[in-house]
Formats: C-alpha cells, sequence, structure tokens
C-alpha cells in the first residue's frame, strides 16, 4: 500500500521581505521551511548587513546561514524609484510581506503594513520593529542586546553580583516567532474572510512577554527574583555541580518526595529527608549554602556518567552541562537523525531540521543559502522586464 504524504503546509505560498539581521529573516527562514517561496530582498552594497557579522561558517557569516536558507535573494537599491517598482510588482503576487525597517523606512517608500494592505486586500503584511509604531520609543535604535536591557532580561540573568545578557539573540527570536506565528494565524483567518491584514510585532513587546515569570514575581509578589547563576531562584537544589572528571551535572528536585529519595539515594544520608531544616524546598531554600554543600559533596566524588546514572536512577530530573561542541555530537540529535547538509556559497553546511514536525507529511524544505543577488536576474524577468531593461539597471548600479 502506498501512503500519499502530505505535501508542506506553506506550499504555494509566496513571502516577500525587505529584512536584515535576524527577526525578520528568522522569521521568514521558518515559512520557507515549511515550503513557502520566500523571496529575499537586498541592498545593492553589500546586501543585509548580517552577511558581514562574521566569518566562522566556512568564510560565511554564522548569522545569516542560520536565518537565511530556502531564499531566493535579489539585490535593489529602494531609493532608486526603478528598484521600487520592482518589490512593489513582486509584492503584487505575494500572499505575505515581511520588513523590520528602521522606524519610518517603510512608510516613507510606501512598504509599510497600512499602505500595502489597503491596495492588497489579501495580502499579509508584516511590521517588525524594536518598540512599537507608537509610544515614546518608537524611533529609538533597538538592537539586541538593547531590547534585553529594556524588557528586563538582563536584570534576572546572571550572578548575584553581576548581570548578564543572555548568549544568544532572544529578543530578536522573540520577535520572530511571534512574526512566524502571526502570519499563520492571519492566513488561517484569510482562509475564512479572504482578506489579509497588517501583523504588527515589536522586539520589545514580545520579549516582555517572555518574560512572565519574573514579571508577576515582582509585580503581584513585591519582590523581583534574585539573579542566581544556574541556580533557580525559588527552588532548592537546583544547579549545576562539578564532577570529580571536571565536568559539571545540573539537577532539578521539584518537591519533597525527590528530595527525599536524594537524600537516601544519591547523598547517601537519608535523615535529611526528613530533617526539619532540608525537608521542604522552603527549608532548603533557606539552607541553600548548605544543601548546595550536600549535593557538591556526593556528586564531587563521582565522575559525570557515574553522577547522571545515580540522580536517574533515583528518579531526579538532571542534565550534562554541554559545551557547543558536545551539543553539536548530541546522541538524541544524531539518533533522531536531526542534522542535515545545506547548499550554501561556500559549499555543503550542516544546519538542524526545525523542530516543527509534521508526521506524514514532506520533510522541511532546507533550500540552499543565496548568494547575494543570485536570483535577481529570474526574478526580474518574472516581472516582465526584458533583458536590456535589466542591463540597464545592473549598469545604472540599481541591482546586483
Amino acid at each position: 500500500m502506498i501512503t500519499r504524504m502530505e505535501p508542506l503546509p506553506l506550499s504555494g505560498i509566496t513571502v516577500v521581505a525587505v529584512e536584515q539581521a535576524v527577526a525578520a529573516p528568522f522569521a521568514t527562514r521558518q515559512l520557507a521551511d515549511l515550503g513557502a517561496r520566500v523571496i529575499k530582498v537586498e541592498r545593492v552594497d553589500g546586501g543585509d548587513f548580517a552577511r558581514g557579522y562574521d566569518t566562522a561558517a566556512a568564510g560565511l557569516a554564522s548569522h545569516f546561514v542560520w536565518c537565511n536558507r530556502g531564499k531566493e535573494s535579489i539585490a535593489l537599491d529602494l531609493k532608486d524609484p526603478r528598484g521600487l517598482e520592482v518589490v512593489r510588482k513582486l509584492v503584487a503576487d505575494a500572499d505575505v510581506f515581511v520588513q523590520n525597517l528602521a522606524h519610518g523606512a517603510a512608510a516613507r517608500l510606501g512598504l509599510d503594513a497600512a499602505t500595502l494592505c489597503a491596495a492588497h486586500p489579501r495580502l499579509i503584511a508584516v511590521d517588525i520593529s524594536g518598540y512599537g509604531s507608537g509610544g515614546p520609543y518608537a524611533d529609538k535604535r533597538a538592537y539586541d542586546m538593547l531590547v534585553q536591557c529594556e524588557a528586563g532580561l538582563v536584570s534576572v540573568t546572571g550572578t548575584p553580583e553581576q548581570p548578564v545578557k543572555a548568549g544568544i539573540p532572544a529578543a530578536d527570536i522573540a520577535a520572530a516567532m511571534y512574526a512566524f506565528s502571526g502570519v499563520l494565524a492571519a492566513l488561517v483567518r484569510r482562509g475564512t474572510t479572504g482578506r489579509g491584514g497588517p501583523v504588527e510585532v515589536s522586539m520589545l513587546e514580545s520579549l516582555a512577554e517572555w518574560m512572565g515569570h519574573p514579571l508577576h514575581h515582582t509585580i503581584h509578589g513585591g519582590t523581583p527574583p534574585e539573579r542566581t547563576g544556574l541556580a533557580h531562584a525559588v527552588i532548592a537544589p537546583y544547579d549545576a555541580y562539578p564532577t570529580a572528571d571536571d565536568g559539571r551535572v545540573l539537577l532539578s528536585v521539584q518537591n519533597d518526595r525527590e528530595w527525599r529519595r536524594l537524600a537516601e539515594q544519591v547523598l547517601g544520608k537519608p535523615e535529611l529527608g526528613t530533617d526539619p531544616e532540608f525537608a521542604t524546598n522552603a527549608a532548603r531554600v533557606a539552607n541553600r549554602e548548605r544543601t548546595d554543600e550536600y549535593v557538591a559533596e556526593a556528586l564531587g566524588a563521582l565522575n559525570t556518567d557515574e553522577a547522571l546514572e545515580r540522580l536517574e536512577g533515583a528518579g531526579i530530573a538532571c542534565a550534562r552541562l554541554r559545551d557547543l561542541n558536545e551539543v553539536a555530537e548530541h546522541p538524541q540529535l544524531a539518533a533522531r537523525e536531526r542534522w542535515r547538509e545545506v547548499g550554501t556559497p561556500a559549499g555543503p553546511l550542516m544546519a538542524l531540521l526545525p523542530p516543527i514536525t509534521l508526521p506524514g507529511g514532506e520533510t522541511a524544505r532546507m533550500g540552499d543559502v543565496p548568494a547575494l543577488g543570485e536570483h535577481t536576474g529570474a526574478l526580474l524577468r518574472a516581472v516582465g522586464m526584458a533583458d536590456d531593461e535589466i542591463a540597464a539597471l545592473r549598469r545604472d548600479g540599481v541591482v546586483a
């Protein structure tokens, strides 16, 4: 019996994106992975500036490789009316338009969501900004680390002595994922009503939503959670502890039953399970230093594999603290065959399958990472331009 594979859910959807950096490109990459055709509009003078962030990925920028597979690149000068007209022609046949230009820039070009949706009622147009379309911060520059600070993420991340930013662009990723889900929701609505419409996402509001636990802890409880490094602010033991072979193991005790098992089967001190100074989570948090000393002493006598085996045998949640090389070789990712090769201008590079899995459907379309302007000629011909017109635009620096 032949089982028919379901097509990717966004097959037949066309996305035009005037995008740069991480927030919009990461959002549209999700759409491309699910089958959408994504046309990436870049500057003629170097393209998306994320192309120049580093050269770590075989000479290419690691951010760019991560966020831009599966797209077609057209390089246009949008300050030239001829370049802007090309974008307008592309948008006329698109289902979705995404932009994350500096505040006001899209409106000056007539590429803001309100303008485009008025002209194209079925179009879904996404404006991604740092702080939103209004308010006193609308014109502020909004790089990821700045928004991490404004959203309070930095205030709860780090050690008691030193706040630190997240090691990933958390504000960019938050905005990207809300833009992605906003597009999906708008496509569902369009399927019902026949109308598209604007979608607005700001980095600050996206990351502020992700700050839900510490925000609620503060505004309702009266005090912000303390910065505790790898430890948990309100649970103990919940931290990373060194092992005899210079590894580190993180464990989490979620309730008092688990604490009793830990005390008996791992610490070798069953009396701690009922000792009033340790028997409840509140008591352990109040005596965090002594609690951690008991755990560190027991795990420090074991190598990492032994510690994990002992903890898992006792039913205690635990993890190996891995560096990035170890993540790249993670046995779970290997067992589930999550790695694929993606074509790039520098040759094939490894990339992870996206985490959305649709059993019974086609595998995510992990297309090539485009060179700057790789598809300019083909896209210009697709909107009706003759070769001599294209040659004139290239000669004048309007396209690349």
